[in-house]
């Protein structure tokens, strides 16, 4: 068997050759758009080729040895440790969602950014290192180990679940996206899709099938999303660095945003917008005054307009198909009404709002608004940074390096290459917005661009752009593009080669198939190893434990991907709710483990209880999709505290956490001295030596 050197060595050189091999494959697919291969080809070149390098490691990286499967083994360099784990962190979120966020956001949209970079300087100084000196498996098995019994291991696994499917969905989702646009496929069909390649990547090699695939993602991921934006930052600015163009640009966009806001024609479009808000509320005011009552007519107002069109207007198929849309998706109760009445008033009320200028810090015309805002940005920091530091998936890297040395180093790594993306979103924003800005606003709707259309037949909801005020021109309020699809659609928006868009779109799969393979592992071998093999089977043989690991990934890999196809809420969102799951779950209970070995069993159990508890309970009272599955009829606005958004719900799961830890592990006795030992050992993670307890 090679040597830790010389296996290095082998990895350098071949993961040089195949970033020489990808360049090279799209300069050939350019040359191919030349001469006049049709995007959709570049589409399905992209989508099969890719995938299929990935399920050719997968394949050849497959193994029936437990270690192998579990951690890799335990001898991924630091450098590749950190380039796996950049790609198993950058997921849709990052590569999609993320500059999307702060193309709509502004500011505000930097709480992601300092969230999710500050969360790793946590997990260096918090929980890698002493989690690599303990060295098993899962995270679950060092909650068992730390405290003791099988209870707090089924709560971690519990809190695995929750916090990893919810986001391995916002992954299936981004992958549903993308394959959508640019194989002409529908949503659904490209969900399953993608899924297949996940699936042979991690079923048939697990951990190490799944560090050798990302590391290869991570490659494609930053290769995509950096050639776009400095072509881009060249294209409008004649410098090839975006970081350095940023500041020219958001200049130039805040002095647009003057000009579009003086516009006669876009307080128009505004104050018709500011109707639409004031016609919302009315109806609100009157839903008060006879809930029951106004829901009643509301929905038979609905049906009668259904009934009215199929009478006059039977020709008119689209009109009707709208319309039975209407009166199938009605809300069912008159609280569900009001939260729809809300998010049409907020909408609205957003458009009618003067043009925000995208470099100010929490805008509103109150000192209220201004509060609330500055307080959820906050907020969300908050969350995003613990739930970093909390994240099963990302913590699982860690057990895969040779020596806790190189766990450490790796965490370097780790934030090096995230910051290669990074750095990069907020340059990506201002860039497109400008863009936007500068040609689409303004332009006649008889020559609006392709992309729109190319867009629209995917999602609906993805982007819109319509005439409000009849008179022919584009205003900025009559235009609406989502998050999600800003990074996807830059080459388009920027004019750039199809190639590019193709690239792209290989990108953002790479991204989300590389989280969902790590969040699909956790899943499965929190059940495999922590419930089947610790708890149900403890005298399995290696190939039954993997047979199970593999049959359990196939079962939570079809769930996801049938959650996914419903589209439950936006990516961004979904991944938030995992961050704050994850922080309220796993980071008192960890690092009260390592840094305080007073903490007892029953503290860790009823504070993990609490935190994941007043979490969920947080998120299924606010975000409207669950409360209609958890039967919450209270008033939306009623539900939140002190006017946090849910997907920082966190916030108050991770306090009470560490509170009933604390309160209840002094209230009873204190752990023995061989827990204390433990402790002892963990929390001094000399250079040599792992505590690897259990043979591979």
């Amino acid at each position: 068997m090679a040597t830790q050197a010389e296996f290095t060595q082998s990895l350098k050189k071949y993961y040089t050759l195949y970033t020489g091999g990808f360049i090279a494959f799209v300069i050939l697919l350019a040359i191919g758009e030349q001469m006049g291969m049709t995007p959709k080809w570049i589409g399905y070149t992209f989508l099969f080729a890719t995938i299929g390098l990935y399920a050719m490691i997968g394949i050849m990286s497959r193994t029936a040895d437990v270690s192998e499967y579990y951690v890799a083994g335990r001898r991924v360099p630091a450098f590749f440790n950190g380039m796996a784990t950049g790609a198993d962190w950058m997921s849709a979120a990052s590569f999609i969602a993320m500059a999307g966020g702060l193309y709509v956001g502004g500011y505000d949209g930097l709480a992601f950014i300092m969230g999710w970079t500050g969360g790793y300087v946590l997990v260096a100084l918090f929980l890698a290192p002493y989690l690599r000196k303990f060295g098993q498996f899962t995270i679950p098995d060092f909650l068992g180990a730390r405290y003791g019994g099988h209870t707090v291991r089924s709560i971690g696994v519990f809190a695995a679940i929750l916090c990893s499917f919810t986001y391995v969905v916002a992954q299936v989702m981004g992958v549903g996206l993308i394959t959508a646009r640019f194989t002409g496929i529908d949503f659904v069909t490209g969900v399953w899709l993608g899924l297949s390649g996940v699936l042979v990547c991690s079923f048939l090699g697990g951990m190490r099938a799944v560090t050798w695939t990302q590391v290869a993602q991570y490659i494609i991921l930053i290769v995509a999303y950096l050639i776009p934006v400095v072509w881009l930052s060249v294209q409008q600015t004649g410098n090839p660095i975006p970081q350095i163009a940023y500041g020219q640009q958001i200049q130039k966009l805040t002095d647009l945003e003057k000009k579009i806001g003086a516009d006669p024609k876009e307080a128009e479009v505004r104050q018709i917008f500011k109707d639409k808000q004031t016609a919302a509320e009315t109806k609100m005011k009157e839903l008060d005054g006879s809930p029951d009552a106004f829901h009643a007519a509301a929905k038979a107002e609905a049906e009668g307009k259904l009934a009215a069109l199929k009478a006059a207007t039977p020709q008119d198929e689209k009109a009707i198909a709208a319309a039975e849309k209407a009166v199938a998706e009605f809300p069912a109760n008159a609280a569900a009404l009001k939260d729809k009445l809300k998010k049409e008033a907020d909408g609205a009320k957003a458009k009618a709002a003067p043009i925000r200028a995208h470099a100010e810090a929490f805008p509103g015309k109150t000192e209220h608004e201004q509060d609330v805002k500055r307080r959820n940005f906050l907020a969300l920091i908050f969350c995003l940074m613990v739930g970093t530091a909390a994240l099963p998936h990302i913590l699982m890297r860690y057990y895969t390096t040779p020596s806790v040395r190189e766990a450490r180093n790796s965490v370097g790594w780790s934030l090096f290459f995230i910051f290669l993306l990074y750095f990069t979103a907020p340059a990506l924003a201002v860039l497109v917005k400008f863009d936007v800005y500068s040609h689409l606003v303004g332009s006649n709707f008889a020559d609006i661009p392709g992309w729109i259309a190319r867009w629209a037949s995917v999602d609906a909801t993805l982007v819109s752009v319509k005439d409000l005020n009849a008179d022919g021109i584009v205003q900025l309020a009559e235009i609406s593009l989502h998050q999600d699809m800003i990074v996807l659609a830059t080459p388009e928006i920027a004019g750039l080669p199809y190639v590019i868009s193709g690239l792209v779109a290989a990108g953002g799969l790479a991204a989300a198939l590389s989280t969902a393979d790590g969040l699909l592992l956790t899943i499965a071998n929190a059940l495999s190893h922590d419930v089947y093999y610790k708890m149900v089977n403890p005298n399995a043989s290696t190939k039954t434990r993997l047979t199970v690991a593999k049959m359990l990934l196939l079962v939570v890999a079809a769930a996801a991907a049938s959650v996914a196809a419903q589209k439950p809420a936006d990516i961004l969102f979904l991944v938030g709710a995992a961050f704050s799951l994850a922080a309220a779950g796993f980071f008192p209970a960890l690092t009260l483990g390592i840094f305080w070995k007073r903490a007892t069993r029953l503290g860790a159990i009823t504070g993990m209880l609490a935190g994941v508890g007043v979490t969920f309970f947080y998120m299924a009272t606010t975000q409207p999709w669950l409360r209609g599955i958890f039967g919450v009829t209270t008033p939306l606005a009623d539900a939140k505290w002190w006017e946090i958004e849910p997907i920082s719900a966190g916030l108050f799961g991770v306090p009470l956490g560490f509170a009933v830890i604390i309160i209840v592990s002094l209230l009873t006795p204190a752990p023995s001295k061989e827990t204390q030992d433990f402790v002892e050992h963990v929390r001094y993670p000399s250079l040599k030596g792992d505590m690897n307890t259990e043979a591979a």
